[in-house]
């Protein structure tokens, strides 16, 4: 399942489902959670169930409200039966949450998508993913529910990088997907009016090891798509250190276009193929 990017869409909104189904994003997201007034979770269940009893033209999760919610039980009874593509799971505190949610009711066919940074516990357990990795669609993070939690004002400084306390979220949300082999997913960009900030920091998250990310817009996921496909001159560039090693499999280093390459290199080459 290819996951460049992740496109949320209000649960109760369902006048927006077609509109992000043809955005082009890899998977839309029906939010229960943040996006949906209390008053207004009932109409989010119905109008999600609906949508997913139909025949679906992308990949499809739903992100349910945290484990601790009293309607969750209600959320995983409206969608379930119906078999989302994963549900995602906010304020995720590690291996124990996802053993949490599976212990309900659960097909065991539906993967888990966690939200793995969004309380303080959370941060000292995200290396216990790896113990439920096969129950894993990836791993993402989150940059705005854990500075509220602390009583921090952002997460985020004026030129709009994050502050050491988050950047180290991020990087150890980053490792602990790579750590359970599974697709580390960038938070989302807020700011949906700048296309330029977008595709820079997207750019980013590709260079760091992130293998897709989430979209609060239609407009940014083109942006998206586009940060996370790898260029043609860097596919040829892989197969031909695939190939090189292919033929010289006792090499441990060799010269390619009068550059050095070694076994590093070669895990890099197959990876940004198989993102293909």
């Amino acid at each position: 399942m290819r996951l460049r990017s992740l496109l949320f869409v209000p649960g109760d909104r369902s006048d927006r489902f077609a509109k992000a189904v043809a955005s082009g994003g890899d998977a839309i997201i029906l939010d229960f959670e943040d996006s949906v007034a209390p008053e207004r979770k009932g109409i989010a269940r119905a109008a999600v169930a609906d949508f997913l009893k139909a025949s679906r033209q992308c990949t499809t999760l739903v992100r349910i409200n945290p484990l601790s919610h009293p309607e969750v039980q209600d959320d995983l009874d409206a969608v379930l039966k119906h078999v989302p593509d994963a549900i995602m799971l906010p304020k995720a505190e590690g291996a124990a949450s996802v053993r949490q949610l599976i212990g309900r009711e659960w097909h065991g066919d539906v993967p888990v998508l966690p939200i793995a940074t969004e309380t303080p516990a959370a941060i000292f357990e995200l290396g216990t993913f790896r113990e439920v990795s096969s129950h894993l669609l990836g791993l993402t993070w989150g940059a705005e529910d854990l500075p509220a939690a602390i009583g921090a004002s952002t997460s985020r400084g004026k030129d709009g990088a994050y502050t050491p306390p988050y950047e180290m979220a991020r990087s150890l949300a980053l490792f602990a997907a790579h750590a359970a082999d599974v697709p580390a997913i960038e938070t989302v960009y807020p700011d949906f009016r700048d296309e330029e900030g977008l595709a820079a920091y997207a750019a980013r998250g590709r260079r760091d090891g992130f293998t897709g990310m989430m979209a609060i817009h239609p407009a940014q996921v083109p942006i998206i798509n586009a940060a996370f496909q790898p260029s043609a001159e860097e596919l040829a560039e892989a197969r031909a250190v695939v190939e090189a090693f292919a033929h010289n499999p006792e090499a441990g280093a060799l010269s390619i276009n009068g550059r050095m390459v070694d076994r590093p290199h070669l895990l890099q080459a197959q990876r940004l193929i198989a993102q293909v």
